[in-house]
C-alpha cells in the first residue's frame, strides 16, 4: 500500500517537480517510489528507538532507482545536514565494513563495534546496486543490519532483484533466508519494473566505444600527452603493480588484460575511480561464451591464490566469465564515481558478452556503458 502522502508538498516532491519543470521526463513508476521516499524523510528527522521503515527499490536496469535514491539524499542533507546520512555503492560500504572489522578486531564483537560506530553518526545508510556474491558477505551481512536496525538505522536500498534473489550464490542459500525476512519486515519493497529506461533519454551521443579500430583512443588521448607521466609502466593500484599503456596524474590507459584478466577485485576499481577522472581500456574481448564444468573452493573470491577445505562444487561458467565479473564490476565503479570511459573491443556492445551465467547483470552494464557514451554523462564532474 502506497503511504497516504499530506496535502502539503514534501521537500522532495518539490525536487523532483522543479525538475518535471526543466524537462524531465515524467514516470508514474517513480512517483510511486518517490512516495515511500517523501514520508519517510520527516520520520528520520524524529528520535525514536524504532527505526522508520525504510525502502527496497527493485527493477531493471534505467528506471531512475539510483536517480531516486540520491534525490533522496541531497534532500536530507540539505534538511538535516551532511551527516545524516552514508550513500555508498554496496561493493564500497562491504568494502569499508571489512576494514573496520579488521581495525576493530581486538573488539569483544567487532561487528557490533562497527554498527554502532555508524548508528552514532547516520539516521539512514543508502545502499546502491545491492547484490551479495558469497555465502561469507551474506552471513555478515544478515548480522550488521540487524544491529543496525536494532540500534534505529533505516535502510535505503537499490537493487536490480528483490530480496529473495539478492544473494546470488548457489551454496546454502537457506542460511540468508532469515536476512531476507529482516529486510522485509524493516523496508518497504516496491518494484520498479515501467517501460521507461530514463538512462536512453535524450542522450546527445558522443562516441566512446569503438569496435576493432585503436586509432580513436588514440585521438582521444593526445589532448593528454602534455601532462603525461609516464608510459608503458606500472603504477600501483592498492599496493600492487598494474601494468599501464600510459597514464597522467588523472588520465590512464589500460590493456584489458591487465585491468581484467588477472587477479583483480572491485578494490582495485574503487582505487581507480577514485584517482582518475578518465579511462581508456584497449582489447575488450569476446566475453561469456560456450559453458563448461568448473570445480570451484567454497568461500574464494576472484583473485584468491590456493583453495580452501571447505569443499568443492561443480558450477557452470563460460570461459570468460571471470574477466567479464571484472569488467562488470569495473563499469560500476566508474559509472559511480562519474569517471569517463573510452573502450575499444572485439564486437559491438549488444554482441559483447556471449554467455548466460552474467547475461542479467550484462545489461547493466550496457545500459551504462550506452549512458557514458553521451555528452551530459562526460561533462558530469567527476566523484571522488
Amino acid at each position: 500500500m502506497i503511504p497516504t502522502n499530506s496535502t502539503q508538498e514534501q521537500p522532495l516532491q518539490k525536487r523532483y517537480n522543479a525538475l518535471l519543470a526543466d524537462g524531465y521526463d515524467d514516470d508514474p513508476v517513480q512517483r510511486q517510489a518517490l512516495t515511500y521516499l517523501a514520508e519517510l524523510q520527516p520520520q528520520l528527522a524524529q528520535q525514536q528507538r524504532t527505526p522508520p521503515k525504510g525502502l527496497y527499490l527493485w527493477g531493471p536496469v534505467g528506471r531512475g532507482k539510483t536517480f531516486l535514491m540520491d534525490l533522496f539524499c541531497d534532500s536530507l542533507r540539505e534538511d538535516f545536514g551532511n551527516d545524516c546520512t552514508l550513500r555508498l555503492h554496496f561493493h564500497r560500504f562491504m568494502a569499508l565494513i571489512h576494514q573496520q572489522l579488521q581495525e576493530n578486531s581486538g573488539q569483544e564483537d567487532p561487528l557490533l563495534f562497527v554498527a554502532q560506530g555508524l548508528a552514532q553518526r547516520y539516521r539512514v545508510l543508502c545502499f546502491d546496486e545491492f547484490l551479495v556474491a558469497e555465502i561469507g558477505d551474506a552471513m555478515l551481512l544478515g548480522r550488521l543490519i540487524r544491529h543496525l536496525f536494532s540500534l534505529g538505522v533505516s535502510l535505503v536500498c537499490t537493487s536490480n532483484r528483490p530480496p529473495e534473489e539478492l544473494y546470488r550464490g548457489d551454496i546454502h542459500r537457506d542460511r540468508f533466508e532469515p536476512t531476507v525476512q529482516l529486510l522485509r519486515q524493516h523496508l518497504n519493497v516496491v518494484a520498479m519494473e515501467g517501460e521507461k529506461d530514463h538512462r536512453l533519454r535524450s542522450l546527445t551521443h558522443s562516441a566512446a566505444y569503438f569496435v576493432g579500430d585503436h586509432s580513436p583512443l588514440h585521438d582521444l588521448f593526445a589532448p593528454h600527452n602534455d601532462a603525461q607521466l609516464n608510459r608503458d609502466e606500472d603504477i600501483l593500484v592498492c599496493n600492487r603493480p598494474i601494468s599501464c599503456i600510459a597514464a597522467t596524474e588523472q588520465v590512464a590507459w589500460f590493456d584489458f588484460q591487465a585491468l581484467c584478466e588477472g587477479p583483480r577485485s572491485h578494490l582495485d576499481y574503487i582505487d581507480l575511480a577514485k584517482r582518475f577522472h578518465t579511462l581508456f581500456l584497449s582489447n575488450v574481448p569476446l566475453l561469456g561464451g560456450k559453458q563448461f564444468e568448473r570445480i570451484k573452493a567454497r568461500g574464494t573470491e576472484d583473485g584468491a591464490v590456493g583453495s580452501q577445505t571447505t569443499g568443492e562444487r561443480q558450477v557452470m561458467v563460460g570461459r570468460s566469465d571471470d574477466p567479464a565479473r571484472r569488467f562488470i564490476a569495473l563499469v560500476d565503479e566508474l559509472y559511480d564515481r562519474r569517471v569517463n570511459l573510452f573502450l575499444n573491443a572485439a564486437t559491438s556492445l549488444d554482441s559483447l558478452y556471449q554467455g548466460d551465467l552474467l547475461a542479467f547483470e550484462f545489461q547493466r552494464t550496457i545500459s551504462r556503458l550506452t549512458e557514458m557514451a553521451s555528452l551530459e554523462y562526460q561533462q558530469a564532474p567527476h566523484q571522488p
